[in-house]
């Protein structure tokens, strides 16, 4: 893990005043700049950098679709080297969520809980946005994980 991590802990409240701060990005796959585009997966990456400064590894170039094809969990395994699993049905808010668009296929998504009710995610054609957690996002959402070091 990134010696940054040590530098102070993340409480929610500064996670989810970090994710709001990407509202309204632009959706562009594998940027992370806020107010200019991000992915998903920037979208953490750029909360990351803003509560501990460098992201701990780098990231590989991935197509679009890369789960379709792909055998192996390499956004779980990702989130497991520097995030803290817990239960998605546990998550509090701050958290970040994953998510499976099919049962058979890897964990291709993630979003941050801003509210037990809602979460903050970037998706193709549209810009980050806080949306409702629903049924549908619930029955997809495959793993749950904290941000290191953090406070209630």
């Amino acid at each position: 893990m990134s010696g940054a991590v040590a530098e102070g802990s993340a409480t929610r409240a500064r996670i989810v005043a970090a994710a709001r701060s990407w509202l309204g990005t632009p959706y562009h796959h594998q940027a992370s700049l806020r107010g200019v585009g991000c992915d998903c997966l920037g979208l953490v990456r750029g909360v990351w950098r803003d509560l501990y400064g460098d992201e701990p590894e780098p990231v590989p170039p991935y197509d679009q679709h890369w789960a379709q094809h792909a055998a192996d969990e390499t956004l779980v395994l990702a989130a497991m080297r520097h995030l803290g699993a817990c239960e998605p049905a546990k998550a509090l808010p701050g958290d970040v969520l994953l998510f499976r668009w099919r049962d058979h296929l890897p964990a291709a998504h993630c979003a941050i809980l801003i509210e037990p009710g809602r979460i903050l995610h970037a998706h193709d054609g549209a810009a980050v946005s806080e949306v409702a957690f629903t049924g549908w996002w619930r029955r997809h959402c495959s793993h749950a994980f904290s941000f290191p070091e953090q406070d209630s």
